[in-house]
Order: structure tokens, then sequence, then C-alpha cells
């Protein structure tokens, strides 16, 4: 638990959907294998009974430039897992520092910064989502509420139906859906965009179709083929990203943020207090 990898694991992950029963075949030998071997076209060809313009076309929708490109990248942050783990605190430990190499390997620094300027930009601030990730929308509206976003969170399908008439230009919407398939949080995103609204997916799944009506796919890491993942929270990794989005907001005009973070405390206080009083 050392450092961080950067590895091509989490991109295949993120694009599994969009790939042929084939290409899933190769993405599955790329994601499930923890030993270093011959890596070459040519050998890993023979080893799945694929061609190498298979292996080629794979590598192209993972977003490389070919399989060479790709492979490079695989051996070069290829890390020996350990094979076996002792005790209960160290498996835990193990996981999350799996799921924060997959985050750093996902994150794009530039990608963050455009939806910061869209933080600042933006008049009213929505983030949506359903299950564990309505709670993250929750806490997202908390946070960001403090240093003077104006933001609400929805958890509710109606609601972000009934919220989607009312998004313009002005407003930036944030939708949560770790599977990208919950329909609420699909249909306030579409209808935000038709109106001319800044839309961010916070999604595991790299899809095409989002193209059509997200201004960013912020992609999370995948506990799919975590080791151990059952043992992660499914909001661990939305959390992980939210902090990110939040450090680089707080850092433009830091004085003025802080200030708004330290009333909102002070309010708090000064409630603490007065129910106090009440009883006394």
């Amino acid at each position: 638990m050392e450092y961080y990898v950067k590895s091509v694991v989490p991109i295949i992950e993120s694009n599994y959907d969009n790939f042929t029963t084939v290409e899933k075949n190769i993405a599955d030998y790329f994601i499930q294998n923890y030993k270093k071997m011959d890596f070459s076209a040519k050998a890993v060809a023979e080893r799945l009974f694929v061609s190498e313009a298979s292996l080629s076309r794979f590598a192209k929708k993972c977003g490389y430039r070919g399989y060479r490109e790709f492979v490079y990248q695989y051996e070069e942050t290829f890390v020996e897992k350990q094979e076996t783990i002792t005790g209960n605190t160290r498996m835990v430990l193990n996981a999350y520092q799996e799921l924060l190499n997959k985050t750093y390997s996902l994150v794009d620094e530039a990608q963050i910064a455009r939806i910061t300027k869209y933080l600042n930009e933006a008049e009213r601030v929505f983030v949506c989502g359903k299950g564990s990730s309505g709670l993250t929308a929750s806490e997202m509206e908390i946070r960001f509420m403090r240093i003077g976003v104006d933001i609400d969170s929805l958890q509710d399908s109606d609601r972000m139906r009934m919220q989607a008439v009312f998004q313009d230009k002005r407003c930036l919407v944030f939708g949560i859906s770790i599977s990208g398939e919950t329909e609420g949080v699909r249909y306030l995103l579409r209808e935000a965009h038709k109106r001319g609204a800044k839309t961010v997916m916070i999604t595991a799944q790299n899809k095409d179709s989002y193209a059509e009506y997200c201004s960013e796919v912020l992609l999370l890491p995948s506990l799919r083929h975590l080791n151990h993942g059952n043992v992660i929270s499914p909001q661990f990794p939305i959390l992980v990203m939210l902090d990110l989005i939040y450090s680089y907001y707080v850092e433009q005009d830091k004085p003025k943020k802080e200030s708004f973070h330290d009333n909102t405390l002070r309010a708090l206080e000064e409630g603490k207090v007065g129910r106090r009083g009440m009883f006394e």
C-alpha cells in the first residue's frame, strides 16, 4: 500500500460493455491475469485462439493506437499480486489500495478542471442518484452548499422528472449511476442537455450513447473485478471522485470558500447552543 500504479485494467473495465464477444474474452484475460509472461500479439493470439487483428481492434476500443501501445502500458504497470492475504484488516486495506490505484489510473486532471469551471459558471447545480448513489448525491449537496454553491440533490425519480422541466443554460447537472442505467438519472441528464444545461455523468460504464447528452463522463473504477471487492462500499469510489472535484473547486478563490465553510460551522454551533438553552 505504499504507492499508486497506473494500470490499463480500469480502462478495460470501463469499456467492457462496448466489446464484442471475442473482445470480452480478450478483456477477461488481461483483467484476470496476475502473472508476467509473453504478451506479444502472436503469443496472446495463440493462447486465446483469436486473431492478431482482434487484439488490435480491442486495443483501439480501449483508446490506444494499437496493440503494441496497449501491451507496452500493460507490461510497464504490471504489478505482481500477493498470492495470500492474511487477516481481515490486511484484506480490506489491500482492497481499498487496489481501488485507489484504479482511481489514479482513470483520473483526468484536465477533465476535473473543466468540471470545476462548470461549477464556477453555474447559477444552479443539481445532483441526482438512487440507492447508494443517492446517498452520495446528498453528501455532495451538503459539502458544496457549505462553500456557497446553490445546489440541490434529488433521489426520487418523480422529482428528477419534474426538475428536468426547469433546466436551462444557467444550470449544471450531475448524474450519479455506477451502472449507467438508472433511468431517472439518464432522463434528467438528457432533458437538461436539451435545454442547454451542462451535464456530468459519474459512472463505472463508458457507453458511446452518453456523448449524446453528457458534457462530461467522469469514470469510476469498477468493483466487478476487484480482489475482495465485496468488502468495499459502492459509495467509496464515488466519494473519492467528489473529493477530487471539491479540492479543485475550493482552491479557486480559497479564502472566500473557506469563509463560507467557517460561517456554516458557526451557524450550526449557534443552533446547538440555542436548542440547549430551550431546555435549561
